[in-house]
């Protein structure tokens, strides 16, 4: 399980500062459906209820447990019951905070979806958390599904997500060749050095034995790193105007 000290950071860098505003909300009577994380029907079953699988592609089990992630440091917002609609995860303006609860939450489903439609590491790879192309495609996907399965939604909208699911499984595939990443190692995706360039460096394999520890150590690796863009940032400000100096 993630852990980490608790911090006195703001939750986020105010984007107003950079002239940016992301909040683009969606809503089931617009034409895109609204992201909401995962409800489990409390329907009483019936006397042969439909057998969804093995216990780890069970949707019940699509919850974040408490001793995954340090919901104490992340307040008091619920995964399951968020308090506004949900939105677009753009992964270069995340807090640090945020950014270790979106890769926990995208690595649960990504997990569950894999198991369930049983992709191959052609379309779903071990390592995909290390390719950018990959997490956006898949955070994109994700976001998709959480729309289309909102209980307020159109009841047609989870066939539109297997259609897109088609689309996207063809886009993962490509993705996946070209990156190089296989089941039981890993690679940098390789880069085309344009004129003028520094050569890219040497790409090689690295055989990873353990994904789940590996996973960790990059999360916190990766969080560590915005944590530190956040204090520098904020060395940046006017402590009495709140401005960049």
């Amino acid at each position: 399980p993630l852990r980490r000290a608790s911090s006195d950071h703001r939750n986020s860098i105010p984007l107003e500062l950079i002239g940016i505003d992301l909040r683009h909300d969606c809503h089931p009577s617009s034409t895109t459906p609204v992201r909401n994380h995962a409800v489990i029907d409390s329907t009483e079953p019936s006397a042969d209820p439909p057998v969804w699988g093995s216990e780890a592609t069970n949707m019940s089990d699509y919850n974040i447990e408490p001793d995954e992630i340090d919901v104490g440091a992340l307040g008091e917002d619920s995964f399951d019951a968020p308090s506004e609609p949900p939105h677009p995860v753009n992964w270069n303006l995340l807090s640090a905070d945020d950014l270790e609860a979106e890769w926990l939450e995208l690595n649960r489903w990504v997990d569950w979806l894999r198991k369930t439609y049983g992709l191959p590491a052609s379309v779903i790879p071990p390592f995909w958390h290390h390719h950018p192309e990959l997490v956006w495609e898949l955070s994109a996907l994700h976001l998709h599904w959480l729309c289309a399965y909102d209980p307020e939604q159109n009841g047609s909208a989870p066939l539109g997500w297997h259609r897109d699911f088609v689309d996207a499984r063809q886009r993962l595939r490509d993705w996946v060749a070209a990156s190089g990443t296989r089941l039981d190692r890993d690679r940098p995706t390789r880069q085309t050095t344009w004129p003028g360039e520094e050569p890219a460096p040497q790409v090689e394999d690295i055989v990873i034995e353990d994904r789940d520890d590996e996973f960790t150590d990059f999360v916190l690796a990766e969080v560590n790193v915005r944590r530190a863009q956040e204090d520098e940032f904020y060395r940046t400000l006017d402590a009495e105007t709140g401005e960049v100096s």
